[in-house]
């Protein structure tokens, strides 16, 4: 003994292992898998609904207000299809990313079996690749909103023609959608920023 500072010694006099934890920039918790978990998940479910309107993007469609003003037009299945192709695509590479850094998680701790959700990575790459991909998924979310106005018009009527069933519904979605980003966005953010 004496090579070393006291600190780096245990109590039995044995040299202290030194681990990536002793760097601030390495993380070895697994929440950070759980979450990515969480986040591939819930992409899943919106991708669902992605494909489920667009099976709604087909022209020619009568509104079931029954009035001939209110039905959309070719420029609405457009829209929408945009949309859904564009929200389709914020998914998967939300997915990816947040697959990616599981991927790497699992990879850099193989080489402890007992630990199958725990290891040893830097810190920044895994917040900024969390972020980015909070950032696929809320950017997913708006287009498929977007989205989801246009299958409103479609199936019940256009919003400039009036019709009550069309304006209830688009301004639950609006609101609703609208204050769970918002509540999500905060979050990120504040877990990001601590």
């Amino acid at each position: 003994s004496g090579e070393y500072p006291k600190e780096y010694y245990t109590s039995n006099g044995n040299p202290r292992r030194l681990t990536s934890t002793s760097s601030s920039s390495s993380s070895t918790t697994s929440v950070h898998v759980t979450a990515l978990d969480g986040l591939v998940n819930v992409n899943s479910l919106f991708t669902i609904a992605v494909f489920v309107g667009l099976s709604l993007a087909t022209p020619g469609q009568h509104s079931l207000e029954n009035r001939a003003p209110c039905d959309a037009g070719i420029d609405v299945a457009k829209k929408l299809l945009v949309f859904e192709v564009v929200s389709f695509s914020f998914f998967l590479f939300s997915s990816l990313v947040a697959q990616g850094l599981k991927l790497a998680i699992n990879l850099l701790n193989s080489k402890d079996v007992d630990e199958a959700f725990r290891a040893h990575i830097n810190l920044k790459v895994l917040r900024f690749g969390m972020m980015g991909s909070a950032v696929g998924s809320v950017m997913g979310c708006l287009f498929l909103m977007l989205s989801m106005v246009n299958v409103i018009e479609i199936r019940l009527g256009l919003l400039s023609c009036g019709s009550q069933s069309s304006i209830h519904a688009t301004a639950a979605l609006v609101i609703l959608v609208s204050s769970a980003l918002l509540v999500y966005i905060s979050t990120a953010v504040y877990a990001f920023l601590h």
